[in-house]
């Protein structure tokens, strides 16, 4: 089907979607999606079919008019053929089971007739067949009864049964959207809200992709905020609302298409309006992702998982500026880099600590005194011992710690001079003998180590925590008791507790972290 699209602000002819098979309609909170996909409805016409499980499980207003050929409309004109037998559901939901019964009630009806003038006819197979056996497959340890006329449910390795109403609202869902998807009209284009809302994560894909196989002969437009389910659509055209004119009734948009390369990450920003900033670690149980968005509010903070990602989608994000005008930079954990390193990726808009790991963070001078003194500890008793404490473990350390820099230099080094273009395999060899007389690990261990001896011998505890890679410091530095918490999760989440409020211990936190940075507040 070809999907004309509404009105655009900039004047040019609105676009022409041909032959579409998925668009997914994107865009932040309030750049008119809802309204956009209503103009969409009134350009479609009589092939509109628009459906909403949200909408669908709660009741609506009884001036609300039906569009055409919904699952309203077909309760209604039902009703009014059957004056006899008349029925008061209340949500699309209750309609849309009323009509599935009684369009099994006429094809068993039909059926009946047929075998009593004794004519061959095969068992009608109903909507509502096929609705029971679809809802089945995604909820396969579910099963659905007749009795005496009604839907009764069981759960397998239970003997309760229940009625349709004692449902989860995701089991509804998924009910309601497989029901209303077989009542859409031939080659409709139909228009889902929040196909996302209700249903798990987990058979989201599955759902759609048994919906959309059911009716090939339809478009599926998808207003969704789910950007993982967006992506997962084989044949989408991706359109993202940025801003709505309500007195032009305009909109400005973009179409996207694969052409863009656009991935998950991408999507996911595409509706915010403040500046992206990427880090390491996931959205669920790093400690990253909890502390970032507390010292960086400005910044919409997305979680990438490695370093490498962090860095390579700060460059394609910057890359395509032009196209979604947010700024984007990056926090990649320092990790043993050099001052050389460090100042290459910082000009590259990634940001890099003056500390080996955001756990060090945690251990910053400036963080600590301020929660000994939020939690009324003196921390002038109290960063002395987390100091004396972190250079004695330093001190033991030191030569394990030294020569896991100079692994770390000596890989870098290596992966970068193998990379030449050799003519032969002698070239190859000869070039490798020398690699380890030009890198000489040898000496750049021995002069690690007189570094480190040096910031032991000075009490340099800012330069011992950007050097020092220890996921046990946090625990071992008694940092947590020290400032009156049981343990070290205890510490991290009172930090992460005092960065939500607005006191002036958090803002020394935020200047501290800021500063580790190189930034100023």
């Amino acid at each position: 089907m070809d999907i004309r699209l509404p009105k655009r602000m900039d004047g040019h002819q609105p676009e022409v979607l041909i032959e579409s098979k998925q668009i997914t309609i994107i865009g932040t909170n309030g750049a008119g999606k809802s309204r956009f996909c209503s103009a969409l409805v009134d350009e479609l016409g009589d092939k509109a079919y628009r459906i909403s499980a949200l909408k669908a499980l709660f009741p609506t207003p009884a001036s609300t008019q039906p569009l055409p050929g919904s699952i309203d409309d077909l309760f209604n004109r039902m009703n009014a053929a059957n004056p006899q037998v008349k029925n008061t559901a209340e949500t699309e939901f209750d309609k849309l089971f009323y009509v599935m019964l009684s369009d099994e009630f006429r094809e068993l009806m039909n059926f009946k007739a047929h075998q009593l003038m004794n004519e061959k006819m095969e068992f009608p197979k109903t909507k509502l067949d096929i609705t029971v056996k679809k809802w089945q497959e995604v909820f396969p340890k579910n099963k659905v009864l007749r009795e005496n006329g009604k839907l009764m449910f069981a759960t397998e390795g239970y003997a309760d049964k229940y009625p349709l109403l004692r449902l989860s609202d995701g089991e509804k869902s998924v009910l309601y959207y497989i029901g209303a998807v077989q009542y859409a009209m031939p080659g409709a284009a139909i228009l889902v809200d929040d196909p996302e809302t209700f249903i798990h994560s987990s058979i989201m894909r599955t759902l759609w992709n048994v919906l959309e196989q059911m009716r090939p002969d339809c478009t599926f437009i998808y207003n969704t905020h789910d950007v993982d389910f967006a992506s997962s659509r084989i044949d989408n055209q991706c359109v993202w609302v940025k801003e709505f004119d309500p007195e032009a009734r305009a909109w400005d948009y973009e179409v996207m298409t694969s052409s863009r390369n656009l991935d998950t990450a991408m999507l996911d920003l595409l509706g915010s309006r403040k500046p992206v900033l990427f880090i390491e670690g996931d959205d669920k149980h790093s400690i990253d992702s909890k502390l970032y968005p507390l010292i960086f509010p400005e910044y919409t903070v997305k979680p990438l998982g490695s370093c490498n990602k962090v860095i390579e989608t700060v460059r394609s994000f910057s890359d395509l500026q032009s196209f979604h005008q947010l700024e984007s930079r990056g926090i990649v954990d320092r990790d043993r880099r050099n001052e050389q390193e460090v100042e290459y990726l910082r000009n590259k808009n990634i940001l890099v600590p003056n500390v080996a790991e955001v756990e060090n963070i945690f251990m910053l001078e400036g963080v600590i005194r301020a929660v000994a003194l939020y939690k009324r500890r003196n921390p002038d008793i109290v960063f002395p011992k987390v100091k004396k404490r972190i250079i004695a473990m330093f001190t033991k350390e030191l030569r394990q710690q030294a020569l896991q820099h100079v692994r770390h230099r000596v890989k870098r080094d290596v992966e970068k001079r193998i990379d030449m273009k050799f003519t032969s395999i002698n070239a190859l060899e000869n070039h490798m003998v020398e690699l380890v007389s030009e890198i000489n690990p040898r000496g750049l261990y021995d002069q690690l180590c007189r570094e480190f001896h040096a910031y032991e011998d000075n009490g340099d505890y800012a330069s011992i925590l950007k050097v020092y890679n220890q996921k046990l410091m946090l625990g071992e530095s008694n940092v947590a008791v020290l400032c009156g918490f049981k343990n070290k999760d205890d510490y991290i989440r009172g930090v992460l507790n005092i960065l939500k409020g607005n006191s002036e211990h958090a803002a020394t936190i935020r200047r501290t972290i800021k500063a580790c940075f190189g930034l100023e507040e």
